[in-house]
This record gives C-alpha cells, structure tokens and sequence, in this order.
C-alpha cells in the first residue's frame, strides 16, 4: 500500500517513487526509457485500483472503473514534472479521480443533461453513502443538504435529473408475467391525423380554384362521375377535363403542403 494509505513508507513505496522520478528525468531519446516506462506504470497500478474502488456501487462495472483509472494513472505517468518539487501522488490522485469523475459525468448518462446535475448527482450519491454509514439509516433530503451545505431544491433538483442516467430498455416486461413488454404499450403515428389536418383545410384550398377548376374537382371525387361524364356536362372533351382536373389537383396539393391548419381556438 501506498504513502497516501498508510502511515509509513514501505520499500515497495520508496521503490515506486524512486522509478517514477527516475523516468521522469530520463532522457527522452534514451532506448531504455520506454522499458522504464512500463515498469512505472505497473508499480502504481494498485494506487489506480485502490481509488477506482471508491466508486463501486454506482452502476458501473468494477473492472470498467479499474480501467479507466489505470487510464488517469498512464496519463499521470507521462505528464509529470520532477522539477515542480512535488510528490507524484500529490501529482497522480488528481488526475486519477478526475479520469473516473469525467467517465461517470460523459459516458454513463443515458441522456445528456448539463454538467452541473451531472457533479450534482455525483455528490449526493456519495453523500448518500457516507450518510448511511454514519447515520445507521437512509439519510433524508434534508441530511444531504446540510451534509452538502446546499439548499433542499437542489438536492431535489440534482435526484430529478440523476433520472437521466439510466434508460429502460424496450423489451422490458411491464407485468409479472412478461406478456407485454414496454414496446407495447407506446403509441403509434395515426394516419388520421394528416386526413384530418387536410379535410380542415380543404376548403380554403378549394378557393384558390377557378370556378371551372373548382366544379371539375366536385363532380369528379364528390359526384364520382368519369371525365367523359364531366366532359359531356361542361361541354368540353375528355382531353380538356383531364388537363383542367390534373392542374386543379397540383394546385390544391401545394397549397395543402403549404398552409397552416387552422386548429379551432381553445375555450
């Protein structure tokens, strides 16, 4: 175990040190440096370890944490400087803590909310945790609060948005017996709505038609007569009521694209 866990420094902490500077002022363009490297990576992966463990139980996989603080520890390795006079560890937590707190705050959240929920969430499961240990009982709103120095609403607001974490999935059974899955029970798009929002303008569409226009749309898809049959009651050719119904329809289908539905006003 390391210094920053235990009281004393024990052979295996002096050795750690002593690797970790010595590659630090290693000269870049030295072959063995990368050897030494390794070798400094490995001696500091139970402090990685022994941090990543302190994030158990929030929802990720321990083998995932221990990866991705092994990932803060190679970044702490490369990016340290001897010269500043400071200890590695002071150097390595750091960075190590803040590798796991960005996994939790980027990759975790099934849906995206603002970084400030994301850090508040983290704090009050933590709090959560500690409070349960030390109150012998699940802390209440206001325990975290004061346990966190911040107001009671935003405890409530930083539990609202920690809703986002997780998604359930559709497949998900709704009931004990599993017969229906939550895919079942949503909705779908009804092809009425888009009849309906037309029949609703329809007869604003009909105005932009000349009169002609507008008796050949009628007696064709009202009366449900043929184009001959229109022809001889107008008294022009079925070539004339083709022409005339296929540019009545092209202007009512723009201007049925194109206008607002007038929904009825709310009482």
């Amino acid at each position: 175990m390391h210094a920053h866990v235990a009281s004393g420094r024990t052979a295996a902490d002096e050795v750690a040190t002593g690797l970790v500077e010595a590659y630090a002022t290693a000269d870049p363009a030295d072959p063995a440096r990368a050897r030494l490297r390794e070798q400094v990576i490995e001696a500091w992966l139970p402090l990685a370890q022994h941090l990543a463990r302190r994030y158990n139980g929030r929802g990720e996989p321990a083998d995932d944490l221990y990866q991705v603080a092994a990932l803060g520890m190679i970044k702490a390795v490369d990016r340290f400087d001897a010269s500043r006079g400071i200890e590695f560890t002071a150097f390595a937590i750091p960075t190590i803590v803040g590798e796991v707190k960005r996994h939790f705050r980027d990759r975790t959240w099934a849906v995206r909310v603002p970084r400030r929920l994301q850090e508040l969430r983290l704090a009050i499961s933590g709090a959560n945790n500690d409070l349960n240990q030390t109150l012998g009982r699940a802390p209440t709103v206001a325990d975290i609060a004061a346990h966190l120095k911040i107001t009671e609403e935003e405890v409530l607001e930083g539990l609202e948005g920690g809703r986002a974490y997780t998604a359930t999935s559709l497949s998900a059974p709704v009931n004990d017996e599993g017969a229906i899955e939550l895919s079942d029970t949503l909705g779908e798009i009804d092809a009425n709505f888009e009849l309906t929002e037309n029949r609703a303008s329809l007869p604003s569409a009909m105005a932009t038609l000349d009169d002609r226009e507008r008796a050949i749309v009628k007696l064709r898809f009202y009366g449900e007569m043929s184009q001959s049959e229109i022809g001889e009651k107008l008294g022009i050719s079925q070539m004339h009521v083709s022409r005339l119904l296929a540019r009545a329809v092209r202007k009512l289908r723009v201007q049925l694209m194109d206008e607002p539905v007038r929904r009825a006003p709310r009482r």
